[in-house]
């Protein structure tokens, strides 16, 4: 059996959720001492180093960048470069590439697994065209692959209502997080203990929110996000950036510097509305602390209803204030017995491995 694992930036992981579960199965695969070759579709243009292999996986570049608009071309070409090479079980992480589906069914027998991430037509960042693409390209992976994958339920029952069609729901994991410690400290000036937000500085991730409620609260809060990236973080940096009691931090890509910041937290705020189980979140409930989330459908089957959940500002706040310690300590203790009984890199790499075999 040959694997082609396709749709990512590449291994080792450095960009997102898609690119560390690509590298978390390439460790799986040599780790259990899986018999199939594996070869991961990498970026050329996202990557300055070109390897030929990572772990047990070999490397194939492809000269596109793996995200936005060029992400469609950079799919299509992976595909066909691993039809082209007989790899007769194909992975694909997103729909960019789906459109292409219907070609490659008829000129290969390989069978293809896609996991289509969250429901990307509805994230509120894309309009007009890009959102008909979007929706037009998870049609296409589901009705021309031959399973499809989801991280979450509530996007299981979203592609059951929209399409009558069932699937295989297989999250991430977040247990590496806990691995990562090492002798790097967090950065100066920070309190002992504060509130914490990880994620992407995007409307849908609610970042307004969760700035204007700590903002009113007085109590500390780290935020880590890319800021200057968009309008909006470049708004609420100026608006909030000032705040005493608000510490807005950029990316931490040292993942030793990052489990010191998250070690430090007593309470967990995430905030996103969109995208189905986010790694971020899965990470963080291995630390045992509590989560307050965005009530949001994805965020409730994450955390099987036992986190705290808000919409508003107000909410949050008041949710914040009413937290006493016994509270604080349960709904920690069941973040992580969810995260160790379903969020660990062993179960999910078994799940796809075992997916990949019986296709």
């Amino acid at each position: 059996m040959k694997i082609g694992l396709l749709g990512t930036v590449g291994v080792p992981a450095r960009y997102g959720g898609f690119e560390t579960l690509a590298e978390n199965l390439v460790r799986y695969h040599k780790r259990t001492g899986q018999r199939a070759e594996l070869t991961v579709w990498c970026s050329g243009k996202d990557n300055t180093e070109h390897p030929g292999r990572f772990e047990s996986a070999a490397l194939r570049y492809v000269g596109l960048r793996a995200n936005g608009v060029q992400s469609i071309p950079y799919d299509a070409i992976s595909l066909w470069q691993a039809v082209r090479s007989e790899h007769n079980r194909i992975l694909l992480l997103g729909v960019s590439g789906a459109l292409a589906l219907p070609l490659i069914r008829l000129i290969s027998r390989a069978h293809i697994l896609t996991n289509i991430d969250g429901i990307e037509w509805k994230r509120e960042k894309w309009k007009g065209v890009a959102r008909m693409m979007l929706r037009a390209s998870e049609w296409a992976a589901v009705q021309f692959s031959h399973e499809v994958i989801a991280d979450n339920q509530a996007i299981a029952d979203h592609l059951r209502d929209t399409y009558g069609s069932g699937c295989h729901v297989i999250a991430y994991g977040g247990d590496h997080a806990l691995h990562e410690a090492g002798e790097a400290e967090a950065p100066g000036g920070l309190p002992d203990r504060y509130a914490l937000g990880l994620c992407r500085i995007e409307p849908e991730n609610n970042v307004n929110v969760i700035l204007e409620a700590l903002e009113e609260l007085g109590m500390p809060l780290v935020f880590v996000g890319n800021w200057d990236s968009s309008a909006y973080g470049r708004n609420l940096k100026a608006r909030y950036g000032e705040s005493p009691n608000l510490y807005l931090l950029n990316p931490i890509y040292e993942p030793a510097v990052l489990h010191a910041v998250r070690a430090r937290a007593s309470v967990y705020l995430h905030g996103h509305s969109a995208g189905g189980t986010n790694p971020s979140l899965v990470e963080m409930m291995h630390f045992g602390i509590p989560v307050l989330a965005n009530g949001c459908a994805f965020n409730r089957h994450s955390t099987e209803g036992k986190a705290r959940y808000f919409q508003s500002a107000f909410e949050l706040a008041d949710l914040l204030r009413s937290l006493d310690p016994a509270d604080a300590a349960q709904i920690g203790s069941n973040m992580r017995e969810i995260a160790q009984r379903k969020y660990t890199w062993d179960q999910i790499g078994k799940a796809y491995f075992d997916l990949l075999d019986r296709a």
